[in-house]
């Protein structure tokens, strides 16, 4: 939510392309690292026609999973289903996500997203849902471009953890959600993260909420001009209108990172 999708042109299904990775990122889940200059290649597809539920753990082994019928329009609707959608405490592993993606992966609550890669992000990637303060999303490894919108979709309550990850073309990477019609306070941690130009904000938090997003070990790509914004600041509501923005940058509350925890390349 947050912001009106806009239509995109689509990459052809299962197309691979390279993130431009240059940096070896220091795996500390066991994950394997998004260090290689091309994505990896798929053992195969499947076409998914309805949404995957999945409980415990899920490991496909670097599979692609794509949409087809009502799952493989390619648009930007609010209202789509996800490919996978996971129970509270499942872990999807080794996962390719090619176009058409849908609303990618839903967590309904805590969930372990480890070494995905999301070769063309449909509505989102992914979307993190549970209702409790105590809820830990972690993603580990992987990497997502092609975001027209948004990369990950916060709308649950919790803590979020990203690490070890590669993002290119993208709206904005994590974003708290801003008119949810329930609303909770949102912690985003984002760790040893590689960041390719083109891209909008890679943190989008709401201040009023008691948000809070804590960078390290950035890496931005490509980005001479220093156009992305590394946290935005939003004043959030629960009515489905836009928010308005709250200024933006460290401020050691909401916004934690300093100029060190970015690196421009």
């Amino acid at each position: 939510m947050t912001s009106a999708k806009r239509p995109r042109a689509r990459a052809l299904t299962g197309a691979l392309a390279t993130l431009g990775l240059s940096v070896g990122m220091v795996m500390t889940t066991g994950a394997s690292p998004a260090s290689a200059a091309t994505w990896p290649t798929a053992n195969g597809s499947q076409g998914v026609s309805s949404t995957i539920s999945v409980s415990g753990t899920k490991d496909y082994g670097m599979k692609r999973l794509y949409g087809t019928g009502d799952l493989g329009s390619g648009s930007q609707d609010e209202d789509q289903g996800p490919i996978l959608e996971l129970a509270d405490g499942a872990v999807l592993k080794n996962v390719i996500l090619g176009a058409p993606a849908a609303d990618g992966v839903h967590c309904k609550g805590s969930c372990t997203l480890q070494n995905v890669w999301w070769e063309d992000v449909g509505e989102d990637a992914a979307t993190f849902k549970g209702k409790s303060s105590g809820s830990v999303y972690t993603v580990s490894g992987g990497g997502a471009k092609e975001a027209g919108d948004k990369v990950f979709q916060f709308n649950g309550a919790g803590t979020l953890n990203v690490s070890n990850f590669a993002v290119k073309n993208f709206g904005t990477f994590v974003r708290s959600c801003g008119n949810c019609s329930t609303q909770y306070k949102r912690t985003i941690n984002l760790n040893t993260i590689e960041v390719n130009w083109k891209g909008g904000r890679l943190a989008g938090i709401n201040t009023n909420y008691g948000d809070s997003a804590t960078l390290r070990n950035i890496t931005i790509i490509g980005d001479s001009s220093k156009k992305i914004v590394p946290c935005q600041k939003y004043i959030g509501n629960n009515t489905g209108k836009e928010p308005s923005t709250n200024g933006s940058g460290p401020d050691g509350t909401y916004c934690k990172y300093s100029s060190s925890d970015i690196t421009y390349r």
